[in-house]
């Protein structure tokens, strides 16, 4: 049995209005102690307004706002335990790196003995202990990053809060970015709090997900729940790749199944629903087989581990994306292939 651990941040009602736009509206959640907490969503959905009242920069027109159970309402954002990395890092040129990364403390008054001992050890807890009078400008732009983590986490925030940091680097830094930021927050005892529209990104770093949608939380949970079961059609397209195929329940050897693509189609158990459908597959969970529906291959792509394709059933359906781990079943554009689904993978929605 798992203990809860303690609430760092909660939102309980959280409104924001700007006029007559309604930015967020009535969200709940809470971020836990020692917690990657990130929260996804296409852009315009509330999220960064999200982090802006927790940080402070926002007041929220609606509800309650805690952070360490204390109501933040009259709480200024300077005040508040918390500190926030941008996307633009923003580090000062004129200062070297252990003078930015010791910038924070030196603003509250901290000796230049106590401020030397914690950015060397901040310095090391980024890996960048052998930096400290190099001049910003010369490292590279992941090791910039770090440096704005080190300067962040010097005051030992409760909570990191994180707007997109990651977004401006190339696909291979921001992987190795990816590792880091979790190794760090292994290291550290206050949650993380992250705001992203990159479904990799979130599905990575995680214990745990909220997705936003048009100022509304639609889920919240661990990366695989999440993926695996959605609770809303927007949760299933947005979070990965799938099939969102139309279906209808129908009476077949005196049981109810989901018929998908007409009588001859695909069939699948109906537990419980009735009338049209939506049923969401993900592109790994067909497979291409000796039994099932036939189909045509109109696209490939060869990505080394695992192969994609985009295939035109025979039955009235729209085409399907497939994907094919390792080096099994093959095929070629043109080629006819028997299509089938994992059994227990589709997430029927009413």
């Amino acid at each position: 049995m798992s203990i809860q651990k303690e609430s760092l941040v909660k939102l309980n009602g959280i409104s924001k209005s700007f006029g007559d736009v309604d930015a967020v509206e009535r969200v709940n959640f809470e971020v836990r102690k020692g917690e990657f907490f990130t929260l996804v969503g296409p852009s315009g959905s509330g999220k960064t307004t999200t982090l802006r009242m927790i940080s402070g920069f926002e007041q929220p027109t609606a509800g309650t706002l805690q952070i360490g159970g204390q109501p933040m309402s009259a709480i200024p954002p300077e005040s508040r335990d918390t500190n926030l990395v941008f996307q633009r890092l923003s580090l000062f040129p004129h200062m070297t790196v252990g003078e930015n990364v010791g910038y924070g403390l030196k603003k509250r008054g901290v000796d230049a003995s106590e401020r030397k001992r914690r950015v060397s050890e901040y310095l090391e807890l980024v890996d960048l202990g052998e930096f400290e009078e190099r001049d910003p400008t010369e490292l590279s732009g992941g090791q910039q990053q770090r440096v704005a983590l080190a300067r962040a986490l010097i005051n030992e925030p409760a909570v990191l809060l994180l707007d997109e940091p990651l977004s401006s680097l190339d696909r291979k830094l921001r992987k190795q970015m990816q590792v880091e930021l979790r190794r760090i927050h292994e290291r550290t005892d206050g949650a993380f709090f992250y705001v992203t529209h990159d479904q990799e990104v979130a599905m990575t770093l995680s214990d745990r997900i909220a997705v936003m949608n048009e100022g509304q939380i639609e889920q919240i949970g661990p990366p695989e729940k999440i993926y695996r079961e959605p609770a809303t059609q927007f949760v299933a397209e947005f979070i990965g790749d799938t099939n969102l195929l139309t279906g209808s329940v129908v009476t077949h050897s005196g049981n109810a199944v989901i018929q998908i693509g007409g009588s001859g189609g695909i069939e699948i158990p109906a537990d419980g629903h009735s009338g049209e459908v939506q049923v969401s597959i993900r592109p790994e969970d067909f497979q291409l087989s000796d039994t099932g529906v036939e189909a045509t291959v109109i696209e490939r792509f060869f990505q080394g581990d695992q192969t994609n394709y985009v295939v035109e059933p025979d039955i009235d359906l729209s085409p399907i994306q497939i994907v094919s781990q390792g080096s099994g079943h093959t095929a070629e554009i043109g080629d006819q292939v028997t299509v089938s689904i994992l059994p227990g993978t589709p997430v029927v929605f009413d």
